[in-house]
């Protein structure tokens, strides 16, 4: 049974992350239930924009201020399919309320209002997610690898990636600089 409920917060690798997926990753989590979680790696940018993953699935992308956004690497699971963290919440064919604010949509009908310029306000575009199953992701934080804090989607949708990581950490109230690759147990 999940003794913490970490949905709406972010996953800050520690500095001797191991996995490869993973290092040097900030990690925003949509679900956390007693069947495990499910995230976004929200500073991996790939080099696809928006406008071609639009030409690729068909769908005409009309707002001439997202065509040149990056589509990012949100984990290693599903990298072939896309999902959209977005606010307003809206009605979707498949969406999953995070919370008031925000909702991640996995359906092709939010990309075609988002190509019309409608549909949301903010976004963030993955291909892929990261998962754990039950236990798993408590497992990691209590051998490390993980630091936790409440997440400010501010950082999500309005930093620039490379700054993504430094921002959720000064959240904790310290820099990247102060972590140790040692793990150690009071």
């Amino acid at each position: 049974m999940t003794t913490v409920n970490l949905t709406n917060h972010f996953l800050i690798a520690m500095p001797a992350m191991q996995d490869l997926n993973f290092s040097g990753t900030l990690t925003y989590i949509c679900r956390h239930n007693e069947q495990g979680a499910m995230g976004l790696i929200v500073n991996r940018p790939t080099d696809i924009t928006l406008v071609q993953l639009f030409n690729q699935i068909e769908v005409p992308l009309e707002n001439d201020a997202l065509k040149d956004s990056l589509v990012y690497l949100g984990g290693p699971v599903q990298t072939d399919r896309g999902f959209v963290l977005h606010s307003p919440v809206g009605d979707w064919r498949s969406s999953l309320k995070i919370n008031e604010h925000v909702a991640l949509t996995t359906s092709k009908d939010i990309l075609e209002e988002i190509g019309k310029g409608l549909g949301a306000d903010q976004l963030f575009v993955t291909l892929g997610y990261a998962g754990w199953d039950a236990g798993q992701l408590e497992e990691e934080i209590k051998l490390n690898s993980w630091l936790t804090v409440e997440a400010n989607l501010e950082i999500v949708f309005n930093t620039p990636a490379e700054r993504r990581l430094n921002a959720a950490i000064q959240l904790l109230g310290f820099d990247l600089s102060m972590l140790s690759d040692e793990a150690g147990h009071a």
